[in-house]
């Protein structure tokens, strides 16, 4: 045992968790053995996910040693309140667009929210985690500790955890914290302790380790006095391993379908919502440039209810395929079967930066991609780089249907405008991520 490297992983999201917040931490400990540290990790007991997949379990390695704290989920109690059925997802149904009118019983719910449970609603794991935390680094020569979030809660964990130990910390962002579109609205007093609380994660953690580089911005314009050293850009990416075909070059083979196909995947809600793209495909068959007949749209996963409506707009409803959520195998086949892929970033005042881990399993697949996001921010450099796509604005109805209409041409035709270029697209495979993971462990531990 003394000559493995171990590390504790501290997460809530865990297979059988589904969606894309458990990617990243799965495909680190599916990896890190290749480079040698050895994991454990602790996670909830009984967690109330919002979207699950039991096929990810297959993908742990077999001798991972997992252990699982109690953790009290207060969403059924919030579900009974508002008058949600159970089981309803609420990240979905929760965030709304900026000056969407709330219910009565939602506005006191989410007073409740913003009020007491801080970070997030996962603070009923803390105390509990802490105690288990505490006997793994008892049982185990743990040389680093490393936190992944949102949520929030799994920082706090780790803290406490390096406070006791003095065992070395690298926590790890997905999205930023306080501030950030999906988080809650604080008043005065709430607001001050959350801050408090991240700004000491942010000053005590030996490295703070980002998927994309606006949360390294976020954190340093609220806390300036920390150190810009301290944050470490790891982008998410995809993994070769999921899809059927593992050579990069033929899997951008084109698909030979009957309709032109465009696939969203992942949730839609309040500010990410395809409003503007279903727009501009109406504008386009009204001026007869495209045959609805022709044409598919395939959006799978998680919708708000609002979403639901917007795609049964009488000009795209034939056209529109509507896929529940579905195990992440399914969820490639389905990518690799289409003759473009959708990406729809959230419209919210810090668009520019934000990139969410889908775009990394889009470029995988090797499909043209249109992204309804700002063209000078980072997914526009990251598909000038790949030359996998385009990205338009949202307010920008016009060029999206200009870019549609390339992807409908290049169907008829047989033909790709886009050069995509798999040299470039393969630097973001998971396995590579994982490795400079490990390198920050090194140091951390030397």
């Amino acid at each position: 045992m003394a000559d493995k490297k171990y590390v504790l992983f501290i997460t809530y999201y865990f297979p059988p968790a589904g969606g894309p917040g458990v990617q990243r931490v799965l495909k680190f400990l599916k990896y890190l053995r290749d480079f040698g540290w050895t994991p454990i990790v602790l996670v909830p007991k009984d967690a109330d996910y919002q979207a699950r997949d039991e096929s990810l379990v297959k993908e742990l390695p077999e001798d991972l040693i997992v252990r699982r704290a109690p953790i009290f989920e207060p969403y059924d109690l919030y579900r009974k309140f508002t008058g949600k059925q159970k089981g309803v997802s609420l990240d979905v149904n929760v965030i709304k667009e900026e000056g969407a009118k709330l219910s009565m019983s939602e506005r006191v719910a989410e007073f409740i929210r913003a009020t007491l449970f801080i970070p997030d609603a996962r603070i009923g794991w803390l105390l509990n985690a802490v105690k288990e935390g505490r006997g793994i680094l008892r049982e185990y020569p743990v040389r680093a500790i490393y936190s992944s979030s949102p949520p929030y809660t799994p920082a706090l964990v780790a803290r406490r955890l390096h406070r006791l130990s003095k065992v070395p910390w690298i926590a790890g962002f997905r999205d930023p914290w306080t501030g950030f579109h999906n988080t809650p609205d604080r008043w005065m007093l709430p607001r001050a302790i959350d801050r408090s609380l991240e700004r000491s994660v942010f000053k005590e953690a030996n490295i703070v380790e980002v998927a994309w580089k606006g949360i390294a911005n976020d954190a340093l314009g609220k806390y300036p006095e920390i150190p810009r050293e301290k944050f470490v850009h790891i982008p998410n990416g995809f993994d070769s391993a999921d899809f059927p075909e593992p050579d990069i070059r033929k899997r951008g083979e084109r698909p030979h379908n009957r309709k032109c196909t465009i696939t969203y995947s992942g949730s839609l809600y309040g500010p990410r919502n395809p409003l503007s793209f279903l727009k501009a495909i109406e504008r386009l068959i009204e001026r007869k440039e495209i045959d609805p007949e022709n044409i598919k749209l395939r959006f799978m996963g998680r919708f708000g209810a609002e979403i639901h409506e917007m795609l049964d707009r009488p000009l795209i409803r034939a056209m529109v395929e509507k896929i529940d959520y579905v195990p992440h195998a399914r969820a490639v086949e389905l990518l690799l079967e289409s003759d473009a892929l959708l990406l729809i970033v959230d419209e919210v005042p810090t668009v520019a930066e934000i990139v969410p881990g889908k775009v990394y399993e889009y470029l995988g697949a090797m499909r043209p991609l249109i992204a309804i996001a700002p063209p000078e921010g980072a997914i526009g450099d990251l598909l000038r780089e790949t030359e996998a796509g385009e990205a338009v604005r949202q307010s920008d109805i016009e060029g999206q249907a200009r870019l549609i209409k390339c992807i409908y041409d290049d169907w008829r035709e047989g033909r790709s405008s886009f050069a995509m270029r798999p040299e470039i697209i393969s630097r973001y495979e998971r396995r590579e991520a994982t490795r400079a993971l490990t390198e920050l462990f090194d140091r951390v531990s030397a």
